[in-house]
């Protein structure tokens, strides 16, 4: 198990103002970013992909690895995505509410790694409030000379803009994404091309999420060997985890990745709201599969460790429900989300969502029949995989996986036999 009582935060430091430049400087701020520019730029791929970094925004991809797919075409681009809409995820506005100007030099770090002159920083519409803040760190950056013309002096140009997102869930999907800074309709593309290579205006476009681009400073302080130490082998570094729902103590909270679970929710978290048992969890954001109670003991947060149970660690953002909790109507709630979010640009996932949440509407009603049970996840199979983004596979799995593993629940939601009346009997013996 990972050593996290003696940890102290590398992201989210209990530094007072730390938002401020001149803080953020008295603690060694923009002194990696000096210590990049003396370096050559395929050292600092070299050393990202040493380190072992995967993305912490949803799907875990190692991110040295992305980075040496970018095509050779110029210009190229750098896009953070910073979209955080999903239900159980807000990690990243920690990042822009106390420590923006670590962001920053990340992502200064990173475009001279990737001979970048044009950074985005692509933020939720909805975050108003983080979006000042990081305004207001970038100007006082540029003041300093960190962005623009000619960097520290050296041959280094670099812009950074946020860029105001445009109010949907859909556009924390990378291709979505991109369409939008370009002033289209978020809609996902089709793969391939990948970004790498075709991106932003037909350009090479490296997109790698708020937390994955803080952290890059951390590796050229401290050395990729020593990152690749912090927390667990498969996926090193420190990590902000999220702990939300029936939790005594909610928040986000920095600590080596390969937490156990059960560290997260009884040390950290304080245990279950009110002395209750808990029955379930969902480890990261709402897409990932859900986990009985009786499936946690002995898991981490860790890419591996999460696959053996049965789930992802997605944006580590975890829902804790506890014994009194409807799972039925828990997940019904997300499917409204993911049925409302849908872009409706593929017809399984517009039509499928929409027929998902009506169904649940019965059970809500208790005017289900156990067929709708099947029906449920004949829908699902119908609809993952069969979509141009994935979030098709996000409305499916809650539903998918709760039905597995809490099936229970969804039967005592059915109306019985004898509640159907004469009309049901006289089909049951007649066979219509």
């Amino acid at each position: 198990m990972v050593d996290y009582k003696s940890y102290k935060p590398l992201i989210l430091k209990e530094i007072q103002d730390l938002h401020r430049i001149e803080v953020y400087e008295a603690g060694g701020g923009y002194q990696n970013l000096r210590k990049a520019l003396v370096m050559k730029p395929e050292e600092i791929v070299g050393e990202v992909k040493k380190s072992g970094l995967r993305g912490r925004g949803g799907a875990g991809f190692p991110t040295g690895m992305k980075w040496g797919f970018v095509g050779k075409a110029k210009p190229r681009y750098l896009a953070v995505n910073g979209d955080e809409s999903e239900p159980g995820s807000f990690k990243d506005r920690q990042i822009f509410e106390f420590n923006p100007h670590q962001l920053i030099e990340g992502c200064l770090i990173s475009c001279y790694a990737l001979d970048v002159e044009t950074c985005y920083i692509y933020i939720r519409g909805e975050y108003a409030k983080w979006i000042d803040i990081v305004e207001t760190a970038l100007a006082e950056a540029r003041q300093k000379g960190y962005v623009g013309k000619n960097i520290l002096g050296k041959d280094f140009s670099a812009e950074i803009y946020v860029h105001r997102g445009a109010g949907a869930y859909i556009c924390g999907e990378e291709s979505a994404l991109m369409n939008s800074i370009e002033g289209k309709r978020a809609y996902p593309r089709l793969k391939p091309p990948f970004p790498a290579v075709v991106g932003l205006w037909g350009q090479p476009t490296v997109i790698n999420n708020v937390e994955t681009i803080t952290n890059i400073p951390l590796i050229i302080e401290i050395g990729a060997e020593a990152y690749s130490k912090i927390g667990a082998p498969d996926h090193p570094g420190p990590m902000l985890y999220g702990l939300s729902g029936h939790v005594n103590k909610p928040g986000i909270y920095e600590y080596p990745s390969g937490m156990a679970i059960t560290d997260l929710i009884y040390d950290i978290g304080g245990g279950i709201r009110g002395g209750k048992k808990l029955k379930a969890v969902i480890p990261g954001g709402s897409s990932m599969p859900i986990l009985r109670a009786d499936m946690i003991e002995g898991v981490t947060m860790n890419a591996d460790s999460l696959k053996k149970a049965g789930t992802s660690i997605g944006t580590a953002g975890m829902i804790i429900m506890d014994e009194d909790t409807d799972i039925v109507a828990a997940i019904a709630r997300l499917t409204h989300f993911y049925h409302h979010e849908s872009c409706g640009q593929c017809t399984p996932c517009r039509e499928g969502t929409g027929w998902i949440e009506h169904i649940y509407k019965k059970f809500l009603r208790d005017e289900a029949e156990p067929r709708d049970i099947d029906l449920l996840l004949s829908l699902c199979k119908q609809i993952e995989q069969r979509t141009i983004c994935a979030l098709a596979d996000g409305a499916a799995w809650p539903v998918r996986f709760s039905i597995e593993r809490f099936r229970e629940e969804y039967e005592k939601h059915c109306k019985t036999p004898e509640s159907r009346g004469w009309n049901y009997k006289m089909k049951a013996v007649s066979g219509v």
